[in-house]
């Protein structure tokens, strides 16, 4: 089946991206490592109507191979909260400014007393918009960790950011209340 030509609205995103995922990461584990070259025209304009880069995927599945994560399912539900900011808070526009590694929060810097906390927020706001540079991945390897040890999904931390708005201290109390449910 191909991908339909009114993708942005399919009620079978899902499944339109599950077969581009999986045609990818045939292509990975033929050898192809170029994210441009990864996908083809119609995947390519799939994953542009739903919001996500070649990059971005490819990051996903580049780690899924290194290092055993993030999943399908994790992907999948990362995805689908980009593609409902892209359709609901962007109007299927894309964002135009792609931020700056430079600029964002140290991996060491802390909001109280969490590490990490201060950039993983920009990385989430950056990934909403579709405005990450390409040496930048929002579930990266540090990522990971650090929503696991809040007891949170990498997914549920991008509708949090999404759902605070500029409201990082509604960000920082969930997040630590999250943290302190695990611990019991």
């Amino acid at each position: 089946m191909g991908i339909k030509n009114d993708r942005m609205n399919s009620s079978d995103w899902p499944g339109e991206f599950r077969r581009v995922y999986d045609s990818a990461t045939k292509r990975y584990a033929g050898g192809e490592r170029n994210p441009s070259k990864l996908f083809n025209a119609a995947e390519l304009g799939f994953l542009q109507s739903i919001g996500c880069s070649a990059q971005e995927l490819f990051d996903f599945i580049d780690d899924l191979a290194r290092y055993g994560e993030p999943d399908y399912e994790t992907t999948l539900l990362v995805t689908g909260v980009r593609r409902s900011y892209f359709l609901v808070e962007q109007n299927g526009v894309p964002g135009k400014n792609i931020i700056s590694t430079d600029n964002l929060p140290a991996k060491r810097d802390e909001v109280d007393g969490i590490a990490w906390l201060p950039r993983l927020i920009e990385k989430a706001r950056a990934k909403l918009r579709g405005e990450m540079p390409p040496d930048l991945m929002y579930g990266c390897g540090g990522d990971r960790p650090f929503v696991r040890e809040m007891n949170m999904e990498l997914s549920e931390f991008l509708m949090l950011v999404w759902s605070s708005g500029d409201d990082n201290r509604r960000i920082i109390d969930y997040v630590k209340q999250r943290r302190a449910a695990g611990k019991r």
